[in-house]
């Protein structure tokens, strides 16, 4: 029981890095395509990895299986709008969480989609919750069934635990210093003087304009103005008109 546990940690801890591997590469992409240059948007110090796509892939992984009765061998039958829709869903509240998640500790956000028709607060969008859903197809029809393999991978061979350790620990502190830096460079925009040998440590070799090149696409929250342009309106405003005509009636 304890090594079919340890051997399922180690396949989900993969299909995480992967995925934020898989994530990291499609920004970059979208970015060259969309503003014409090469900007790796990477979400941690360390390595190509965006978090939110690995977390997504691993909630796809998890949840839609046991909601649409998906198998490794059967995904052909299961329905393209039955995975789109609940994985638009999932994808949209993983996004969201993780925006609200990053502004609430670091006092920044990555993306801002407060311009766009059907967003909520900001955080996620009707459109990109489109592309989650989008992902999701993939992921179910043509990525779900080699996870067949994963199972019949050898985790406990000494060579792979040995790399899958290392990888995790290596994961793991990058997510951890990545998340002490971010902390302490919000804390400097509050003129927090560093009191601790770890906040030393932390301004000395995470400075803010190091964590600025490295996350260029965040922005303050102090600076944010999440008002809607170009005829954006958040699905909280639409609902509220709604609600309030009703009120008037």
């Amino acid at each position: 029981m304890e090594q079919k546990t340890k051997k399922e940690f180690s396949k989900l801890f993969w299909i995480f890095t992967i995925a934020s591997l898989i994530g990291c590469i499609a920004e970059t992409i979208f970015c060259i395509v969309r503003e014409g240059q090469f900007k790796i948007r990477q979400g941690v110090i360390y390595g190509p990895f965006i978090p939110v796509y690995g977390a997504g892939a691993v909630i796809f992984y998890l949840l839609i299986p046991k909601i649409t009765g998906a198998t490794p061998n059967n995904t052909r039958q299961i329905s393209c709008i039955k995975i789109f829709l609940y994985t638009m869903f999932l994808g949209g509240m993983t996004e969201y969480l993780f925006s609200y998640l990053q502004e609430c500790i670091f006092g920044t956000v990555s993306w801002e989609y407060g311009n766009m028709l059907f967003n909520l607060n900001g955080r996620t969008s009707l459109i990109y919750s489109f592309v989650w859903g989008m992902a999701g197809i993939v992921f179910i029809k043509v990525l779900y069934p080699y996870t067949k393999k994963l199972d019949e991978f050898n985790y406990m061979n000494k060579n792979i635990k040995i790399m899958t350790t290392v990888f995790m620990v290596f994961m793991i502190f990058n997510i951890v210093i990545s998340s002490l830096a971010g902390i302490r460079q919000y804390e400097r925009t509050q003129n927090k003087q560093a009191s601790t040998k770890l906040e030393k440590f932390l301004d000395a070799h995470y400075p803010d304009n190091i964590m600025d090149m490295i996350f260029s696409n965040k922005q303050d929250k102090e600076h944010l103005q999440r008002k809607p342009k170009q005829g954006g309106v958040s699905i909280i405003e639409r609902l509220n008109k709604i609600r309030n005509k009703g009120e008037s009636k």
